[in-house]
């Protein structure tokens, strides 16, 4: 390369045009990667009004929630034998946004996925406080939110022990078990970022805060070596974990006898969903990230049309799941399952079912098209549809099977109160808010990550076309063999 190819800083010219050797060509040394994505956590108007909304939905849901301890339960849509409704439903909505960031994480790091670099931390992110939310649900459902321990196994004068055939039990141990996995995956991810901005800060408490945080973390080989050994354990042990603990969260129905529950297929149909929901949600998060924090640079296009090819993949998986269960009633014979599949699709519940095949099989099949792939106006759009279409999947699933079970005498309708509308607008404040209040504490991109995938600042021994190109060390120093 001769030497009008490089600009004054010993850096090649290139054009903004990602490829296989130089996934973020407008990135070009480590220190812009620092100052770019640090630069995401100083707070701007946008961000405050932002939080804003979240903070006041999530104070509305928390006064109707109080409202509805002190009224009692009658107040949400219960219709029996209608007796799993709104929390139950969203209760697996966000379980399964939850479970889909470590898992679109974890196994993209265990194949190697480049797009993975830009987007995993806000997925990861996205997992724990999902989680957070999915877990005020099965509390919500109760009724009695005080007694909440009593679905932990603990030693107690009473000698009275949880009932382990209730689904409510399962649910404690799915989340719990979850929570722990995904919290000590983000957070080992997070340590090589937070010591980044402890070396960045100026203000001493907070600079201590981030240095107690990191670990006094010295970016040395052995740090690196263990800090690898230990992202991958974290990553092959997530990714069965997760697979494990969605289809415990999938028996909740399975193991029932309703029509429509008992069948095989759930645990595979549930884990295709949650990846699904995920992607969904992560495109609802990283879109307007990417947009207001002028990120275009990192979360490049490709990687927005790679992620969208997974989308698409997840919903034909997910398209397929429902094909299987239409077949599955036929081809068993039962009237019941066969009456129960017609009224879901065309008798009372038409409405919803055809809700939710629109969002999550036909409109996702505009992904074939690589200029919609690439469309992040169309994508952001998507992604609503999808987080619309996978909560009316669990409706589905849910009121259906309850209202039209074996005794025509007992068919029924629901319709949610406002009192479930309301829980329902506060979880999404609640999870936003934590979310909002995460990318200005936290790097929202991994800054150790992407400086793995920049290439390193060469500098140009000038004399012509036969002069070589010498990579820079952390320090400035030009390398030794490269000076030969």
């Amino acid at each position: 390369m001769a030497a009008r190819d490089y600009d004054k800083d010993g850096v090649p010219y290139r054009t903004n045009i990602a490829s296989a050797d130089i996934p973020l060509p407008a990135v070009t040394d480590y220190g812009q990667v620092d100052r770019e994505i640090a630069g995401t956590l100083t707070p701007s108007f946008g961000w405050f009004g932002a939080l804003g909304v979240a903070v006041l939905l999530f104070l509305w849901g928390a006064g109707v929630w109080t409202y509805q301890i002190y009224w009692g339960l009658g107040n949400a849509g219960y219709a029996p034998p209608v007796m799993w409704g709104v929390y139950i439903i969203t209760f697996v909505f966000w379980v399964g946004i939850g479970h889909a960031g470590t898992l679109i994480s974890a196994i993209l790091y265990l194949f190697r996925a480049g797009f993975r670099t830009t987007i995993y931390r806000c997925a990861e992110a996205m997992t724990v406080f999902a989680v957070m939310t999915a877990g005020l649900f099965p509390i919500i459902h109760i009724g009695r939110p005080w007694k909440f321990f009593w679905l932990i196994p603990y030693p107690n004068w009473r000698l009275i022990w949880p009932q382990f055939k209730s689904p409510l039990v399962w649910d404690v141990f799915a989340i719990l078990t979850y929570l722990t996995i995904s919290s000590t995956f983000l957070y080992v991810g997070l340590i090589p970022d937070i010591a980044t901005l402890r070396d960045r800060e100026r203000n001493p408490v907070r600079k201590q805060i981030l240095a107690v945080l990191s670990f006094g973390w010295r970016n040395s080989d052995r740090e690196w070596r263990n800090f690898t050994r230990a992202y991958l354990f974290l990553a092959a042990f997530s990714t069965p974990l997760v697979l494990s603990v969605h289809s415990v969260v999938s028996f909740d129905f399975a193991m029932a006898l309703a029509p429509g529950w008992h069948t095989t297929i759930f645990p595979p149909y549930f884990v295709a969903g949650a990846i699904f929901s995920g992607i969904g949600m992560v495109f609802t998060i990283i879109i307007p990230i990417r947009r207001f924090f002028h990120l275009q640079h990192y979360v490049t296009l490709n990687v927005i049309d790679a992620a969208a090819k997974l989308c698409l993949f997840t919903s034909m998986v997910v398209g397929c799941a429902y094909i299987m269960e239409f077949w599955v009633a036929w081809y068993s014979g039962n009237a019941v399952e066969q009456d129960y599949f017609w009224n879901r699709v065309f008798g009372q519940w038409w409405w919803a079912a055809w809700i939710m095949l629109i969002c999550n099989c036909i409109l996702p099949l505009s992904l074939f098209s690589q200029k919609l792939r690439r469309n992040t106006i169309w994508l952001f759009g998507l992604s609503l549809f999808i987080n619309l279409g996978m909560w009316f999947e669990r409706f589905v699933i849910v009121v259906p099977s309850l209202s039209h079970e074996y005794e025509p005498w007992q068919w029924t309708h629901y319709a949610p109160s406002w009192v479930d509308i309301s829980l329902l607008v506060g979880s999404f404040g609640w999870f936003f808010m934590w979310f909002l209040l995460f990318i200005k504490q936290l790097p929202v991109i991994a800054i150790s990550e992407v400086k793995e995938i920049v290439p390193p600042k060469m500098l140009h021994a000038h004399g012509g076309h036969g002069a070589h190109a010498v990579p820079v060390t952390a320090h400035g120093a030009a390398s030794q063999g490269g000076a030969h």
